[in-house]
């Protein structure tokens, strides 16, 4: 059975920093995509940025710059390291990976941006 475990949200103060962890166990293959998210209560859920299999990656005008997403190949885990972080950046952040033809979707972590 394969599992996506999200970690590494909480609060943070505005100009700070956290690194999200999206850890895939019991998959078959290697991630082919992966895909962070973010969904604030009452908005649709918007895409942050991705990264496919060769490590391109692409970024949200509204975080390029500040955020970086990354992988580990070996440990199937893609990260999201996020800096100068801004309250607007305040949500539900999910990751949702391709393995194959079949789309996984993770639980969540709240990440809080408040003084």
């Amino acid at each position: 059975q394969v599992q996506l475990v999200e970690s590494g949200g909480g609060l943070v103060q505005p100009g700070g920093s956290l690194k999200l962890t999206c850890a895939a166990s019991g998959l078959r293959g290697s991630i082919n995509f992966g895909v962070w998210y973010r969904q604030v209560p009452g908005k649709e859920r918007e895409r942050v940025g991705s990264i496919i299999v060769n490590g391109t990656t692409y970024y949200e005008d509204s975080v390029q710059g500040r955020f970086t997403i990354s992988r580990d190949n070996a440990k199937n885990t893609v990260y999201l390291q996020m800096s100068s972080l801004k309250p607007d950046d305040t949500g539900v952040y999910y990751c949702n990976i391709l393995s194959g033809r079949v789309s996984y979707w993770g639980q969540g972590t709240q990440v809080t941006v408040s003084s």
